[in-house]
């Protein structure tokens, strides 16, 4: 990208499988900026709960704010990764039982204070690509970009699965993995409101490759924008 001044955000926010961290992830790595999934950190503080072996119907919210403190953000790559009690825990934290939970987890306010300041903390000295909930409007409201990504639920089904299972799904399991993301769509719908300013992109039908590529374009005009504007104030001033 050409030379800006001041540091980069892209918020990318939007619901449940839209293909918002693989999605925010490549753009990290094209725009060399760092990648900060913020999804991640809800996750490693329902893993760090379920660690300490409370029945789940017992959780309240000062003992998962506990067991987030034990969590942290750590450099890794182009990107930053959670790691519980100083272990990284990449597959502890997809796994079924962190997958089934972290909706409500995520629901807690003071867990969205805990892990909205580590996202905050990560981007305090690196340009950043930022995705999860809330990114747009009250984690970065001032973002240098933000992206809200949508697709049909049928579609965003099948993707999940894909993923999941490493083959292409029968109807009935779309159907019922479509069945769990809009009744997540209804749990989640305060937490991934459109930012007024964010740019809408409907990705049903496209790769994710041209999901990125109109991510990317999206943060050169920007850049071309403001440095043409820092030009003409340069000049103005010399003048």
């Amino acid at each position: 990208m050409s030379e800006r001044r001041g540091l980069f955000v892209i918020a990318i926010d939007g619901p449940a499988a839209s293909g918002k961290s693989s999605t925010a992830q490549w753009v990290a790595q094209r725009l060399g900026f760092r990648h900060v999934d913020s999804g991640a950190l809800y996750r490693a503080a329902t893993a760090a709960q379920l660690r300490r072996g409370i029945p789940e119907d017992s959780w309240t919210e000062d003992q998962v704010c506990e067991a987030a403190r034990s969590t942290r953000l750590m450099p890794r790559g182009t990107s930053f990764t959670p790691v519980i009690e100083g272990s990284v825990v990449d597959d502890e934290l997809r796994g079924g039982e962190v997958t089934r939970l972290v909706s409500r987890v995520a629901r807690m306010p003071r867990v969205r204070e805990w892990v909205n300041a580590r996202v905050r903390e990560a981007a305090q000295h690196h340009d950043v690509v930022v995705d999860g909930r809330d990114m747009g409007t009250a984690v970065f409201p001032d973002a240098t970009l933000k992206v809200f990504l949508v697709a049909d639920p049928w579609e965003r089904a099948r993707r999940r699965l894909v993923q999941q299972l490493g083959r292409m799904p029968s109807d009935i399991e779309i159907a019922e993995e479509t069945d769990r993301l809009v009744q997540r769509d209804a749990r989640d719908a305060t937490q991934t409101a459109q930012a007024k300013d964010a740019v809408l992109i409907d990705t049903t039908y496209l790769t994710q490759e041209e999901q990125v590529e109109r991510i990317v374009a999206l943060a050169t005009a920007v850049t071309q924008r403001e440095n043409t504007t820092s030009d003409v104030d340069d000049g103005l001033e010399r003048g």
